[in-house]
């Protein structure tokens, strides 16, 4: 069933995808500005279900590439979230008649509402991931064989692009050297798909499912009741972690913001790596979760998603594990987002401490 999204739950949505971003896809304060801007500018969005999507649909995703630190101070603009798809339409010869996220995370499930109101277009209720991952490739459509090229990609300064390549891991390293040269952040839209092919191989309903973690934080905390054990029925996951971050180790390097951060609490202490999102959890005994399931890490009263880019010496935080869409648990994904392919050599262990290899993937 379509709906309509207005200036006024914007705030809910990005606080939503902030908690699904675990910790990366970039600021959703900055998110939710441009989004309300654009839809104060040219009227509401509509946002339709993947059954409602014709089946000769043209459905590209659009989002921002590059590394969360920089987009606090590199402000992006409407017209540079739509020159990309604008440029790749033109390329593909066709109008394009949807938009959808790429991930649902952050400043990634918000910059797509801007592109859809500027371009009048409607909006996909679903993603490629049901959370953030740092690169372009890690998304679902991928293991479709759903091509991100050809990809346009635009930056501040009004240059635009559009780049063909022979599989979506050149796609990523070829267009994060553009990246990187282009200010360490750029606006893209790619993954060009028919409707057919977006309804097998993206994340239903996550749109509404940013919304409603969104809406249960705040109605927690209205109705005095702890606004993260909302988050933590909501997404069914569990918490693994409470205390006090004291360190934080980050920079940003190749594109990507990358580091690790310290909590202490209840006699241990939990280490957080991440490159844009959290990758790994593990206290000094062990491992509590790892990608590709969700680490998101909330302040310990308010529920607030803290990005890797918002973590603070002093903080009091609680972290969370929760599922990922199951498809990310088969051989061919965990070859894709698992630990080993960030260079962690370890089985990836799921939010309820299950480990699982490549014997044991779905």
């Amino acid at each position: 069933m379509s709906w309509q999204l207005t200036p006024s739950i914007v705030g809910d949505l990005a606080r939503g995808a902030a908690v699904l971003g675990t910790g990366g896809g970039g600021d959703p304060y900055i998110g939710a500005l441009l989004a309300r801007q654009a839809l104060a500018v040219h009227g509401p969005v509509t946002v339709v279900g993947l059954d409602e999507l014709p089946d000769d649909a043209l459905v590209l995703t659009v989002a921002m590439m590059g590394a969360p630190t920089v987009m606090v101070e590199k402000l992006p603009s409407l017209d540079e979230v739509v020159a990309p798809v604008h440029a790749l339409g033109a390329s593909l010869g066709r109008p394009v008649t949807h938009i959808a996220c790429a991930e649902a995370g952050g400043v990634n499930s918000t910059i797509p509402i801007a592109a859809a109101a500027a371009l009048g277009l409607p909006l996909l209720d679903a993603d490629g991931m049901g959370r953030a991952f740092p690169e372009l490739q890690m998304v679902l459509p991928t293991l479709y064989g759903i091509t991100a090229s050809p990809l346009a990609f635009a930056d501040e300064k009004g240059n635009t692009a559009v780049l063909s390549t022979i599989d979506n891991t050149w796609t990523e390293r070829i267009a994060r050297v553009a990246c990187v040269e282009m200010g360490c952040s750029v606006m893209l839209a790619g993954f060009a798909m028919s409707g057919a092919s977006a309804r097998e191989a993206l994340v239903p309903a996550s749109l509404s499912a940013c919304l409603s973690i969104g809406r249960g934080i705040v109605e927690a905390r209205e109705a005095k009741t702890d606004p993260v054990a909302a988050v933590v029925a909501a997404l069914g996951g569990r918490e693994v972690f409470e205390g006090k971050v004291v360190d934080v180790e980050r920079g940003t390097t190749a594109g990507f913001a990358r580091g690790n951060a310290r909590i202490e609490g209840r006699g241990d202490t939990v280490t957080l790596s991440f490159q844009n999102e959290h990758l790994i959890a593990r206290t000094t005994t062990g491992i509590l979760v790892t990608t590709p399931d969700l680490i998101i890490v909330l302040d310990a009263e308010t529920a607030e998603p803290i990005t890797t880019e918002g973590l603070r010496y002093g903080q009091r935080v609680r972290v969370i594990a929760a599922p990922s869409d199951e498809r990310w648990h088969s051989a061919e994904a965990l070859a894709m987002v698992g630990p080993g392919y960030f260079g962690y050599d370890l089985p990836s262990h799921r939010f309820d401490g299950t480990i699982e290899n490549s014997e044991t993937a779905a």
